[in-house]
């Protein structure tokens, strides 16, 4: 069987909204009207559930990567664990449902239900004692179903929790070369954030030099070195000299970032003249950005 793994953020999402909007539907197919309500319900829990076969076969191929991430492995296991149960409820709850399809449609009317039975459409003997029992196979499917709800939502979260708090998957679902680098450029811009914010200037200058050094040609790491050399090392003349050397797209963002930089970095040197001027630069597009107007009121203008 082919690998599959790479499909799963794809099938996981069938498998949330069908289920997710199957079973509001499902209790309001209980009404007399419209009619369509049952089958539509019926549809999306065939649907929702062979997906969660799939997305439960697609993880098993999947979760190796992930699980051999330092400190995953637990949170990988858990959720496969609550994926195969989830797989295995909504499996259960599908027989139930066709089981009380079959013995209503052998009562004379597919998908109807005791409610919308009125007196002398009973037709057969046993069609009303078929009829009660397919509605009642039909509440331990809504009530079953609103259980499983519970059970996928954590099983999904849990899944958000590989993703969002370990990166499991994250640039490795391809294996692609490309698709690593840029979780360690994300990686590394993330770490230099928090080092920033804590105060650990050094690191941060640190892991963004790191970028500058792997990613040459990215413009946007070239920038963020420079802004490193203002905020994190307060080396003016580092900044200007770097920013000299760039080669940055001809568009507006860049060149605002360009110049907002270089006004940075004439201030922290004290020369207020060329700061001026370097903001005067920035595109007509962003001159009453926040960015500018801040810098403005530094030069008391």
């Amino acid at each position: 069987m082919p690998d599959i793994g790479p499909f799963h953020p794809q099938v996981v999402h069938f498998v949330v909204a069908c289920l997710f909007l199957g079973l509001p539907i499902y209790w309001l197919s209980f009404l007399k009207r419209p009619r369509f309500l049952r089958p539509m319900a019926t549809v999306l829990l065939i649907v929702g559930t062979g997906a969660a076969v799939v997305a439960v076969e697609s993880g098993t191929d999947a979760h190796g990567l992930a699980e051999r991430i330092p400190g995953a492995r637990s949170a990988v296991q858990q959720h496969e664990e609550l994926g195969i149960l989830t797989r295995n409820i909504f499996g259960g709850i599908l027989i139930i449902e066709l089981i009380a399809l079959g013995i209503a449609w052998r009562a004379g009317g597919a998908g109807s239900s005791v409610l919308s039975v009125e007196a002398g459409e009973t037709g057969a003997a046993g069609a009303s004692t078929k009829r009660f029992a397919s509605t009642a196979l039909s509440g331990v499917v809504a009530v079953a179903w609103t259980v499983g709800a519970f059970q996928l939502f954590e099983t999904a979260d849990h899944g958000g929790d590989i993703v969002y708090e370990y990166a499991g998957g994250v640039g490795f679902r391809t294996g692609n070369q490309e698709d690593v680098s840029r979780l360690l450029l994300a990686g590394l811009f993330g770490e230099a954030q928090v080092d920033r914010q804590d105060g650990r200037h050094e690191d941060a200058a640190r892991l963004v030099e790191e970028m500058v050094q792997r990613y040459p040609d990215n413009a946007d790491v070239q920038l963020l070195g420079v802004q490193s050399m203002v905020v994190d090392r307060k080396d003016g003349r580092a900044a200007l000299d770097r920013l000299a050397t760039l080669r940055l797209p001809d568009e507006p963002r860049s060149q605002l970032q360009r110049q907002t930089y270089a006004f940075d970095a004439y201030m922290l040197l004290g020369m207020p003249d060329s700061a001026r001027v370097a903001l005067d630069a920035v595109p007509e597009r962003y001159r009453n950005s926040r960015m500018v107007t801040e810098r403005r009121a530094q030069l008391g203008s």
